[in-house]
Order: C-alpha cells, then structure tokens, then sequence
C-alpha cells in the first residue's frame, strides 16, 4: 500500500521534543556573539570621529603657571658692590585660542560625519552577518538531524531485507548471493550512521559557538511549509536594487566620501590659518636693587595668522598620495557594485530554483516511495531480487535527504538574496520563524 505524501513528509520533518525556534536562537546569539559584540564595539569608537573633529572648530581654553626659585649674583661695572639677590618668583597664563579660518578642520568635521555612517553601516552589515551565520548554523543543524533520521531509517530498512533475505535462502527460496548483498548494504549503513553522527555533534558545536552555550534541541521544519517566491518576481529588479542598497555599497560610498575630503584637506595645507587669541595672566620679576620685587598683569587680545611658504614639498605629495587613494575608492565601489548585483542574481536564481526542486523532489519521493513498495511485493513473489529492493530503498533514503536539503538551502538563498540588498533584518527571521513546527515543543 501506498504511503501518503503527509506520512513521508512527517517522517521527514517530525520530531518528538523540540524547545527552541529561529527566533530564540537569534535573540541568544545577538546577545551572547563574540564577532557581533566586537563590531557594536567598533561602531561606538567610530561614532567618536564626529565629536572629535568638531573639537577642532570649537575655543580651546588652557592655563599654565610657574615658581622658580632665583639665586643670582648681580655685579656693578667700575668695580661696584656685589649684590645676591634671593627670591621666588610666580606667574601664571589662561589662554583661550577661537579658530576663526582653519579649512582643514572644516573638511575633517564634514569628513567625520562620513566615518560616522561608514561605522554604523558596518555595525549593520555585522548584525546581517549574523542573520546569516545564525540560520545557516541552525539549518545544518537541522539538515544533520533529518540526514541522520534517514540514515537510520535506511538501516532498519536494510536490516529487515537483511534477515527476510537470510529466511528465504533457509527455505531455499532465494541465494546467498542476496544474503552477502544486504550484509554488504548494511554494513555500509552501520558506516554511513556513525558518520551522520558525527556529523551532527560538529554542526551543533558551530551552533553552539555563536550562541555561547549548549544547543537546545531545535524546531524543525513543518511538513506542510509553504515557502513563498521572491517578490518581485524580476531578477534586473533585485540586481538594480542590489547596486545601490547593498550594505557593503554603502560602506564604499562612504569610502569614497572620506576620500573625497581627505584630498581637500590635504590641499588645505597650503592656506592660511587664523586664530582669536585671548591671553590674561600675572608674573612677579626682580626688578632692580631698588625697586626690589615687581608684579605684572596682563590682559591681551588679538588675531593670529600663519600662513604656509614652503614645506619641502610635502603638502604636495600628501595631496598626490590622497587623490590616488580617491581613484582607487572610485574603482573599489564600482567592483563592489557588480559582485552585489552579481550575488543577487546567484541568490535570486538559487531561490527560484530551489522552489522547484523542493517540488520535483516531493514528487520524486513519492515516486521512490511507490517503487520501493513495488519492488518488496516484487522480492515477496519472486519477480525482483534483493538488490532491486535494496537499490530502491536507497533511493528513497536518498530522495529524503535531497528532500531535506534543498528546502534549507532555498530559505538560506533568500536570506543571502535579502542581504544582497541591504533588507535583510529580524523580520526575514520571523517570517522564516513561521515555517517552524512551533507546537512540537508541545507534543
């Protein structure tokens, strides 16, 4: 008899304990990732560019003193007295300087609101990254777990032709020939299990370390999850949008914005500067032996100018070097413009057809299914041999497993295909979320 679709899908994709989904796994690794962690890190030190480069547009204010203890001999000419003077003498300066022209600190302040977005585009590039190394951690996870299952299954499976075969050449009805046949496959099997074994510990231990702690059992893939296409359903679309929202796009044009500045302020070196100055302050001197003792305060205000002559060459060479750095920020964005349009494209594509395979591997996995079926009663009246049942099952072990793997690899194809264009966010896990079998946690 004939297995339904449902049944072979729940056999498939059940599981019996599951205690945590996508989202819970996200949330854990957001909060406990080493990489995500050190890029938040990064972000905040690169947010302090903006505060520091409009220190340089704003009044410094600074105060200096001194005490100087003095013991000098002081000689007349034409054989005069000798007189040692002996005294401590104290002064203090408060200095407050306001830039009035200085253009290179201008284009450093517009150059550092550039460093600012650069950091928190790759703050968010790091927490896409994470998305992806989240789900794809999770759906190896899942892959080990179903590739393990059929494995199993196949054994079992092998195991019961294994010893139908061995009745059937007691009663002479069949060789040894299909004896040593299903001995072969299960041995085989036996290898094939402690490889999926281990396979599954070494996709948990990835889990594992970017969530900072045991991997839970997880929730699997509901046998009736209907994964929707890309929309829209136009690949130039994705492509376009790729160019210009791409995340690592935007890192390069923020790039080539700083480097755009740098080249002026650079060429700043030649201008003039212009500083208000404002100087109050107070000293005591020895004055003379008659005067003794002489107190100074002091209050001056004025303008400050510098203006650059000649310096060896070396704004010139720095102006050079900052115009060679912006032409290779310029072809740096036009290649990350293409490999983003190129990787929607692969991404978009993979997703599409993903959907049909998962559809032709559905079919076939009926298909595999009905021929095992056919080929046990075929061995029971003695029109197939072992290995015609042997081959079939696994086929259908086979099937399951590409089954498996092709559903996984099209949603991570649409995660890759929603990073492409810079969209892929805590929703695209929400809505991946609701593929899951949330009520298994419940069975």
């Amino acid at each position: 008899m004939k297995k339904p679709l449902s049944l072979l899908l729940a056999v498939l994709f059940a599981s019996p304990v599951w205690s945590a989904d996508l989202l819970q796994i996200y949330r854990e690794a957001r909060e406990n990732d080493a990489a995500y962690a050190a890029a938040r890190s990064a972000m905040e030190a690169g947010q302090e560019q903006l505060p520091q480069a409009r220190a340089g547009l704003l009044p410094t204010l600074s105060v200096s003193g001194n005490t100087v203890w003095n013991n000098n001999d002081l000689y007349l000419r034409n054989g005069g007295n000798t007189y040692n003077p002996k005294f401590n003498s104290n002064g203090y300066t408060l200095t407050l300087a306001q830039p009035l022209f200085r253009w290179q600190n201008w284009v450093a302040y517009d150059q550092s609101k550039f460093q600012v977005a650069q950091a928190e585009a790759n703050f968010v590039q790091a927490g896409q990254d994470l998305i992806l190394r989240v789900a794809q951690a999770y759906f190896d996870v899942l892959y080990a777990e179903e590739n393990l299952k059929a494995v199993r299954a196949n054994k079992l499976s092998i195991e019961q032709q294994r010893e139908l075969a061995k009745k059937s050449f007691e009663v002479g009805t069949a060789t040894i020939v299909d004896t040593h046949e299903s001995q072969a496959r299960y041995d085989l099997a036996v290898a094939q299990e402690i490889a999926a074994e281990s396979d599954l510990e070494v996709r948990q231990r990835a889990l594992q370390a970017i969530i900072g702690k045991e991997t839970p059992p997880l929730a699997p893939i509901r046998r009736d999850a209907d994964i929707t296409p890309p929309q829209p359903a136009d690949i130039k679309q994705w492509a376009q949008a790729a160019e210009q929202d791409n995340i690592t796009v935007q890192i390069q044009k923020a790039n080539l914005e700083i480097a755009t500045r740098e080249v002026e302020r650079q060429r700043a070196g030649h201008y003039p500067t212009v500083d208000l100055v404002a100087n109050k302050g107070s000293s005591t001197a020895f004055a003379s032996t008659a005067a003794g003792m002489l107190e100074t305060d002091f209050q001056n205000v004025g303008i400050q100018i510098n203006l650059p002559i000649f310096q060896g060459g070396l704004v010139n060479s720095r102006t050079n070097q900052a115009s060679a750095n912006r032409a290779a920020a310029e072809s740096t964005l036009e290649q990350t413009r293409r490999n983003a349009a190129l990787q929607a494209r692969q991404h978009y594509l993979g997703a599409v057809n993903g959907l049909a395979q998962v559809r032709a591997l559905k079919a076939a996995l009926v298909s595999s299914q009905s021929s095992l079926e056919s080929n046990r009663l075929g061995f029971e009246v003695g029109v197939r041999i072992n290995i015609d049942v042997l081959n079939a099952d696994n086929q259908v072990y086979q099937t399951r497993r590409d089954l498996a793997q092709a559903v996984l690899n099209t949603l991570m194809s649409q995660f890759r295909l929603k990073a492409a264009v810079g969209t892929l966010s805590e929703d695209d896990i929400l809505a991946a979320n609701a593929l899951l079998d949330a009520s298994a946690s419940k069975r």
